[in-house]
């Protein structure tokens, strides 16, 4: 069926919202650190674990979703997992230990992957090419609104009613997205499209997608350029509240300039579509994120932590890693047509593993002083390059 531009910005809408709840599960409470250490008698490290639960549980589940829902389709198990996703809410806000948070944001993190996994998947059912990157972009621009806006409201929140409500805010919400899914979300793969579960077969299609060189250099490149920035998120506590001083309302200073950044790079990869070649576009993003890490390595050395400059060159990086976003996105699924959803699962437990292996080691050791981070930021962004540079080099090869 014909995909009108409205069409397009409808779903772009809805699967960007889906996309967007894993972040903001993430976001939205990181203000609340200080109170949830002081209310369960935990320690600042206990309280950073809750996060690390839930980014290692995020990844192994990641596996999963995609396979799922080639088996069974995409909205069925979309709405399963987001009626789960609610329920660990809900057991997060009740929690009356560390231990029992722990628990149950590790139920977030096995539910929450569904959305981000599903929706790359049905991006590449609908559209191939131009119209799957524009698709791509317009998705990751609206996206950008939720990490902006989601420490913010949990700021706000924990100020006013402290830190259960921000759980609660995450029941309602994702009550508002089940029933927006239940309406609007439609089903992109038809029976005759569907895999099987059998072990044997999935055994195999695991092993062809995770042995891919191809796969592995594109994920390599967009985890490593993804935890440039992630780092920040990471140690937003600390970066924030420790090193700037500002209080947990501020939150916005960081996540503001990183998520326009994020719709700026995401706004010009849709503008590029069909205009300028992928591996181009790769190359523009790379020099926009050189540019950033030096330009936050010399301030961090001439400077003393301080506002706007310590947030500065985080815009300008999130620029280039999502103008490189959509198209390493793409070449990591390219490869495997009749697998979209379990090589989506692959490429998003790849990220979401990495992720939780900066929450749990990398962050920790950067987060003491603001240069260290810079540092980080620079290190991973050449580990990315050299991985995005192989994927050029095995793609250009013949055959």
């Amino acid at each position: 069926m014909p995909h009108t531009a409205r069409s397009t910005r409808g779903i772009a809408l809805l699967l960007a919202c889906l996309s967007a709840l894993g972040p903001f599960s993430i976001d939205t409470y990181l203000p609340s650190f200080p109170d949830i250490a002081a209310q369960l008698g935990a320690t600042p490290l206990e309280v950073q674990q809750t996060l690390s639960a839930y980014l290692l549980s995020f990844a192994a589940m990641t596996l999963w979703h995609g396979a799922i829902a080639d088996r069974f389709g995409r909205r069925r198990v979309i709405l399963g997992a987001l009626a789960l996703f609610g329920v660990a809410s809900l057991g997060c806000m009740l929690a009356t230990s560390i231990g029992q948070l722990w628990f149950w944001r590790a139920m977030q993190g096995i539910t929450a992957g569904a959305g981000i996994v599903i929706s790359r998947a049905i991006v590449r059912d609908l559209y191939d090419g131009a119209a799957a990157q524009r698709l791509m972009a317009q998705i990751t621009m609206m996206f950008a609104l939720a990490p902006a806006i989601a420490p913010v409201i949990g700021g706000w929140l924990q100020i006013a009613f402290g830190w259960r409500a921000i759980f609660a805010f995450l029941v309602l919400a994702t009550a508002a997205l089940w029933l927006a899914c239940l309406k609007l979300l439609p089903e992109t793969l038809p029976p005759e499209k569907r895999q099987s579960l059998r072990p044997t077969y999935l055994a195999g299609a695991y092993r062809e997608v995770m042995s891919s060189p191809r796969f592995l250099f594109a994920c390599s490149a967009l985890a490593l350029n993804f935890g440039g920035f992630f780092v920040y998120v990471l140690s937003a506590p600390a970066f924030l509240m420790r090193h700037l001083g500002l209080p947990e309302t501020a939150f916005l200073w960081l996540f503001g300039p990183a998520m326009a950044g994020l719709m700026c790079g995401s706004w010009i990869s849709g503008r590029l579509a069909g205009k300028l070649p992928p591996g181009k576009t790769i190359a523009v993003a790379y020099a926009i994120m050189a540019t950033a890490a030096l330009l936050n390595l010399g301030l961090n050395l001439s400077l003393p932590p301080g506002l706007p400059w310590s947030v500065a060159p985080l815009f300008v990086y999130t620029i280039g890693m999502s103008l490189a976003m959509p198209n390493l996105t793409l070449f990591a699924l390219d490869p495997f047509p009749d697998k979209r959803g379990l090589a989506a699962s692959c490429q998003t437990f790849f990220q979401s593993g990495f992720n939780g292996l900066s929450a749990a080691l990398i962050a920790p050791l950067l987060w003491g002083s603001t240069l260290h981070l810079a540092l980080g930021m620079a290190g991973l962004l050449i580990a990315g390059g050299l991985a995005a540079l192989a994927h050029r080099r095995l793609r250009l090869l013949p055959g």
